[in-house]
């Protein structure tokens, strides 16, 4: 790799910032902790990126008030009466955008005014050679930024298929998906995926009728009983899920989509691409630094952060890495703390990940297959939530929780949830696996009774003994 010599000890180190969300302003601070300036340039209007602003959050919105629709439509308790919610989509709508803006402000531009070590240059940024940038300003002038280091975090877009007719109908990303200011009758879904799934259930709870089209199945990245499980709970609640179907043609009149899949016509009112998210490196000019990336544009990076070039680090989606917004963070302030002369590695061999969809989907480690694809020799077990007394007690016993060990040494390396609360348990597992525990030490952990975490050890008991044998909150 090729390095720059660091300034001397009157001047003061400088660090430019291509990007505005969460590893950007997780670096920038970072680094003006370790007393470097920090130049940010910001080609979106919008400060923060897409978490805040078009992504997780407003989406845990969409998502939490469709939840609640659904349990006014259909709750578990005999006592209690179901009836048809009435949805007013323009106040949940300005509901939301109105958190949102108060998130941004809060954590972005009220954080950016304060710290004089950060400067904000508004504009699209491209390197000229490995030391300097061009950046194009909304007002047409170009300026050359030069600096001791770079950061490159300038995260990712969806993908567009190259489907015949596609250019040309005023399709959904997610953004308008999660901003839409009315219900459609009829959704239409193009993937399989995170984005794809929870905004599909989403709309299915706030009324429309949808159909998922998955090139192979829901979630085929994951353990193949999760995605099958949920495939369950979605023609449960009337959403229609096409497994191994791709969409050969679209089209658009009298305000309607025609999807062509196989020999079939598909209708709808609305129609969401959520095929993916390829990384934000094609305006970078990439090629004059030197930095060097792989096929889709996703800058190659080592564990602490940095590129094929010494003082050109790179953070976030626009990466090789996982593409989560706390991973994220956590990669921007590593990188701040090697581009000041320190030494930290990102670490995502015990990495959660989690779905949000009802139930959630939750993962950390490897899955049996991804274990047995890396020669280890495994041993699993899954629990049904039948067999967890808080999920019975709450009339919701559908899902499993799996655990995956080594089979020599004991430890655990895996976990997969499929549960109300995933999301919370499975931070459980990941300590775990972090801390390198076998399965007997976790099932020897104290959890506490009728809480959803406590399926973690009653399922690592099961490797051991037959829990049906059991009294509840046995030890």
């Amino acid at each position: 790799m090729s390095g720059q010599d660091t300034p001397t000890e009157n001047t003061r180190l400088s660090i430019a910032v291509i990007g505005g969300g969460s590893a950007a302003f997780a670096a920038a601070l970072k680094a003006t902790d370790e007393g470097a300036a920090v130049t940010l340039i910001q080609r979106d209007p919008m400060i923060g990126g897409t978490c805040v602003n078009v992504g997780c959050v407003p989406s845990k919105i969409l998502i939490r008030s469709a939840y609640l629709a659904q349990i006014q439509r259909k709750n578990p308790f005999d006592g209690l009466a179901n009836h048809e919610p009435s949805i007013d989509r323009k106040a949940l709508r300005a509901q939301q955008i109105a958190r949102v803006d108060e998130l941004r402000e809060a954590k972005y531009e009220n954080i950016l005014k304060a710290n004089e070590s950060i400067t904000l240059i508004r504009g699209s940024a491209s390197f000229k050679d490995a030391n300097t940038l061009i950046i194009n300003q909304p007002d047409g002038n170009t300026q050359e930024l030069m600096a001791d280091r770079f950061l490159i975090a300038t995260g990712s877009a969806p993908a567009i298929p190259d489907i015949p007719g596609m250019a040309d109908v005023p399709f959904w990303t997610s953004t308008e998906a999660l901003f839409a200011e009315s219900i459609p009758q009829h959704l239409v879904v193009i993937g399989s995926s995170v984005v794809a799934v929870e905004i599909a259930q989403a709309y299915r709870r706030l009324g429309s009728e949808v159909t998922v089209l998955a090139r192979t199945r829901l979630l085929s990245r994951e353990d193949v009983a999760l995605g099958d499980g949920l495939t369950s709970v979605f023609e449960s609640e009337g959403i229609r899920v096409l497994v191994g179907a791709s969409a050969s043609a679209v089209g658009f009149a009298d305000e309607s989509f025609t999807i062509r899949v196989d020999n079939e016509e598909i209708s709808g009112d609305a129609l969401l691409l959520a095929a993916g998210r390829p990384p934000n490196t094609g305006d970078l000019n990439l090629a004059a630094a030197g930095v060097e990336t792989s096929k889709n544009g996703a800058i190659t990076v080592d564990n602490r952060m940095r590129t094929s070039v010494g003082h050109i680090y790179a953070a976030g989606d626009c990466t090789s890495q996982p593409q989560f917004v706390y991973v994220a963070a956590a990669a921007g302030t590593r990188a701040a703390i090697n581009m000041t002369g320190g030494d930290s590695s990102l670490v995502l061999s015990a990495m959660p990940a989690v779905i949000f969809t009802d139930p959630q989907v939750a993962t950390v480690g490897l899955s049996e297959e991804q274990a047995l694809r890396d020669g280890i020799e495994v041993q699993s077990r899954t629990l049904g939530l039948e067999n967890v007394p808080r999920a019975l007690v709450n009339f919701e016993t559908e899902g499993f929780i799996k655990l995956v060990i080594d089979a020599a040494s004991g430890r655990l390396i895996g976990a997969q949830i499929l549960a109300a609360e995933a999301g919370e348990v499975i931070q459980a597992a990941t300590l775990a696996i972090a801390r390198q525990m076998t399965v007997q030490e976790l099932a020897d952990q104290l959890f506490p009774y009728l809480t959803m975490v406590e399926g973690l050890k009653l399922c690592a008991q099961t490797f051991f003994k037959d829990i049906k044998q059991l009294s509840c909150c046995a030890g």
